[in-house]
């Protein structure tokens, strides 16, 4: 049997980007099952939502958005510390940078690594790398929720943290006046889950609870599209979290058994692949989503630390 290419390195394919108006002020820009980007206009200054992985890769979403609106950036702010989605923040030339405060401390611990480890895997996404000064490092940093004033009319913004789940700092910023939710990568709408640093049970239980509580009427995933509609949200959670349970009771089911970590990969392959195995990015999480909740159901309370060459060796023994 033919190996298959490492994680996304095959994926050349200039992707088609949609900027979309979510509300008055508020966009996203998606690109087929790339990372999502977002947007939400103040009264005299722009909110960014995620930063994209090098700086020329940010000031060409940057020139999409500056079409509809000059106003300054005065905020970034950042669902958690992977380096798709900050190492480009320079090119904002944002007043402050927001964060989680385990996203500073994930990306004091592991920042460099996980650098690497993405760059290797995605290197579509690292436009232009040698623009990238160094590690993206917050300003401001809170631990439960911060709200920041749009000024006039335009009510706040608030910024949540909902519990571990796809990293432990990960946080959604919600529109209340507009009941718009920019969830991160908690809730991805028709593409597959990265969960190599996740906490499996928190992120299916109460975290997604505490997102769905939301009650939004349009969600931002981390990719995928924009689900707009109650029904269509609730559904992009939901699909969300039958990705989790399925991947819980099949690795589970192997883990308890005794058996290996190539038979709960074989087994969960074979569970979620009829339902979403054609969704972008499937079979590049799916090894190091299997490697990590195996670690977990072995007592192993936080993640490893992904290198690039740990991912070659994980690579190598689920989907070599």
């Amino acid at each position: 049997m033919t190996a298959k290419p490492f994680a996304s390195s095959a994926d050349l394919d200039v992707k088609t980007e949609t900027l979309e108006q979510l509300g008055d002020g508020v966009w996203a820009l998606t690109a087929e099952g790339d990372p999502n980007v977002g947007a939400i206009e103040g009264e005299d200054f722009l909110v960014a939502f995620e930063a994209r992985a090098t700086p020329v890769a940010a000031r060409a979403w940057l020139a999409r958005l500056r079409e509809h609106t000059d106003k300054p950036v005065r905020y970034l702010v950042l669902s958690h510390y992977h380096a798709v989605r900050v190492l480009g923040a320079s090119a904002f030339e944002a007043g402050a940078i927001i964060a989680h405060q385990n996203t500073r401390m994930l990306i004091a611990e592991r920042g460099k690594q996980d650098w690497e480890s993405e760059f290797g895997r995605m290197p579509r996404l690292f436009t232009e790398p040698d623009s990238i000064p160094g590690l993206t490092w917050p300003d401001v940093t809170f631990s439960d929720r911060l709200r920041i004033d749009l000024g006039g009319r335009r009510g706040e913004l608030v910024l949540q943290y909902c519990g571990r789940g796809h990293t432990e700092g990960d946080i959604v910023a919600w529109l209340p006046a507009q009941q718009i939710l920019f969830a991160g990568d908690l809730v991805e709408a028709q593409a597959a889950l990265y969960t190599g640093d996740a906490f499996h049970s928190d992120w299916a239980g109460g975290t997604l609870d505490r997102v769905k509580a939301f009650g939004a009427q349009t969600l931002v995933g981390g990719r995928g599209m924009v689900p707009r509609g109650r029904d269509a949200v609730d559904a992009a959670i939901e699909q969300t979290r039958d990705f989790l349970r399925v991947m819980r009771e099949k690795v589970g089911a192997v883990h308890t058994s005794g058996g290996t970590l190539k038979e709960a990969f074989e087994s969960t392959h074979a569970a979620l692949a009829p339902a979403y195995g054609r969704w972008p990015i499937f079979e590049h999480c799916l090894p190091f989503n299997v490697s990590r909740l195996w670690d977990e159901l072995a007592g192993i309370e936080r993640p490893q630390i992904w290198t690039a060459q740990r991912d070659r060796e994980v690579w190598a023994q689920l989907q070599g």
